[in-house]
């Protein structure tokens, strides 16, 4: 058995159905050996996207996601992807080629220090010399993935591991046979022997196991027993959730109901967006910040105090208690009251069996008042006449065209922020967006594997105009496999987040404007469908189309012609 069927194993037994990848001759026999095994190996356009993609399996499913690709460009090409996977904290296997072990650092093909270049963005870097050594070094790489703080990690494996013994013998045919001409030439093919020898040897000695268990810090008893009872005496407790507390995929409904059962008036970011679905009584959306500052006990589960809660001064006085996976995120800012290092979402369901029924009624009305009024506020501005096409508008008919079964994939600034005030996904598990390093061009890799995840789910794909540059090319692979998305692009012409505050205050548009690109021909051009929407009284009509369409076989993208609203005025994040 050859080194990529060896992977391909190694993949299946880790419960691996896909594989995103853009071919190269390092990495062929993995590819080879992952269709031999049933493992669907989806080729893309680029390779940040294969990541991409890799990043919402493991999202979606807690099982982390594999992406392969070649050696050199390949892997540079993976950097930006790695390290918003990083950030974000998702459990993601890249495995890379590279040149051959006896090869490396004498100027072959695509050989640089790959291994120098991705250590610092990933949990774990794997490379090993032998074939014994590829089972347990993609083993150990599975496991790091997921234990602690989950995150990416990186597994190196030189062509000369990957192909057939007998081919790589072949290769050094002429260093290996022959009598040999002088002193020098005795010493090169005794060592192309050893090192062949060395390097085939004992390569039977490991298959592939089941799984290991990762490692999950656990809260301790008494920590449980404090947040219950700072909660119980709170007179305005509230509660933020983020995205570590849905690490676990197949526990999402428990952690649900525990919210629901504790009753503290909530939040939500992140991955955890649709936890509790669309208009839950506990759950608010807007006016976060003033509720914070209010508030006499504040619980962050898996949020930590970055700029998004302007680097703790939104809890202002109140007592905290934050739970996190993470030491560093933990603390970070501020020190919490009651620091529980341990995963969220268990801590969560341990929380609600000691403690139920937290009735804060007049505070949550209070709470609720104000959402409702922003959400009031908001319609209004949606009716306001802007050409060609309001963006709320547009929001507003994209959330009434989602189905129950639905994913939300957001990928832009100024639109897709709009979009989060209005859109709600109806599920958990349902909304993602690139986390807090903020990248731009997730937008189609989370879209494809989304889709390959839940097929039967309507995958919505939310573009701005610049955003979508990035990865509009991917509609051929949306093509090509299948991948029934419905992309919209909010088409301003610019990029809008930016452009508001810098023509204010520097009294310039430089590097700010766009064309108004036919985004639904582009779409056409990949093989994809398009459409055209420039008319508000359209907009309900073009969303039951785009969704026809997919429903029906094909991907499709809505170009939506939209102007520009002081709607989320100084919003500008840095």
């Amino acid at each position: 058995m050859d080194g990529g069927s060896r992977v391909a194993q190694v993949l299946e037994a880790h419960g691996v159905r896909f594989v995103f990848t853009l071919v190269g001759g390092h990495i062929s026999p993995i590819l080879v050996g992952c269709e031999q095994r049933g493992i669907r190996v989806i080729d893309v356009r680029h390779e940040a996207n294969a990541v991409f993609a890799a990043d919402a399996v493991a999202r979606l499913t807690g099982t982390p996601g594999v992406a392969i690709v070649t050696a050199g460009p390949g892997v540079t090409n993976t950097i930006t992807a790695v390290k918003n996977a990083q950030m974000a904290q998702s459990p993601l296997v890249l495995i890379g080629g590279a040149t051959a072990t006896m090869l490396r650092g004498r100027g072959s093909l695509q050989d640089i220090d790959q291994v120098a270049l991705i250590e610092p963005h990933v949990k774990y870097v794997g490379r090993p010399n032998t074939l014994r050594e590829v089972v347990p070094t993609l083993e150990r790489a599975f496991y790091e993935a997921r234990s602690g703080v989950p995150g990416p990690v990186f597994v190196e494996l030189a062509v000369d591991l990957l192909y057939d013994e007998s081919v790589v013998r072949e290769w050094y045919k002429a260093k290996t046979e022959g009598p040999p001409r002088d002193l020098a030439d005795r010493a090169v093919k005794t060592y192309v022997k050893l090192h062949l020898a060395n390097q085939f040897a004992l390569s039977d000695w490991r298959t592939p196991g089941p799984p290991r268990e990762p490692f999950v810090p656990e809260h301790a008893d008494k920590d449980l027993q404090q947040a219950a009872k700072l909660l119980t005496e709170a007179e305005r407790p509230i509660a933020v959730l983020g995205s570590q507390v849905v690490l676990d995929a197949h526990a999402v409904a428990d952690v649900a109901l525990a919210v629901e059962k504790l009753g503290i008036p909530v939040y939500l970011s992140g991955m955890a967006r649709g936890l509790l679905g669309a208009d839950h009584p506990l759950q608010l959306r807007h006016k976060r910040r003033k509720g914070l500052q209010e508030a006499d006990v504040v619980l962050l589960a898996g949020v930590p105090n970055d700029f998004r809660l302007d680097y703790g001064a939104h809890v202002g006085r109140a007592t905290l208690i934050s739970v996190n996976r993470s030491k560093e995120d933990l603390t970070k800012n501020r020190r919490p009251d009651l620091g529980v290092l341990a995963d969220p979402g268990r801590f969560l369901v341990a929380l609600s069996r000691t403690v139920q029924g937290i009735d804060r009624a007049e505070w949550l009305a209070t709470l609720r008042e104000r959402n409702d009024a922003r959400d009031a506020e908001i319609a209004e501005m949606a009716t306001e006449a802007v050409e060609p096409c309001n963006p709320l508008q547009v929001c507003q008919g994209i959330d009434k065209a989602l189905s129950d079964d639905s994913v939300l994939v957001v990928d832009g600034g100024d639109f897709v922020a709009t979009t989060s005030y209005i859109v709600q996904p109806r599920r958990p598990l349902s909304w993602l967006d690139p986390g807090v390093f903020g990248t731009l061009g997730v937008g189609a890799g989370f879209a494809l594997g989304a889709k390959l995840v839940r097929p039967d789910a309507d995958v919505w794909l939310i573009y701005g105009d610049g955003s979508a540059g990035f990865s509009m090319q991917e509609v051929d692979t949306f093509v090509r496999h299948h991948i029934l998305v419905i992309a919209v692009v909010g088409n301003d012409a610019g990029w809008t987040q930016i452009l508001r505050d810098q023509e204010e205050i520097l009294k310039s548009d430089v590097a700010c404007t766009l064309r108004q690109t036919d985004y639904d021909k582009v779409a056409e051009g990949w093989g994809g469908r398009g459409l055209r929407l420039d008319d508000p009284s359209a907009i309900d009509a073009v969303m039951s189309q785009a969704l026809e369409i997919s429903r029906a076989g094909e991907p499709v993208c809505v170009n939506a012609l939209i102007g520009r609203t002081d709607f989320r005025k100084g919003s500008l994040s840095m």
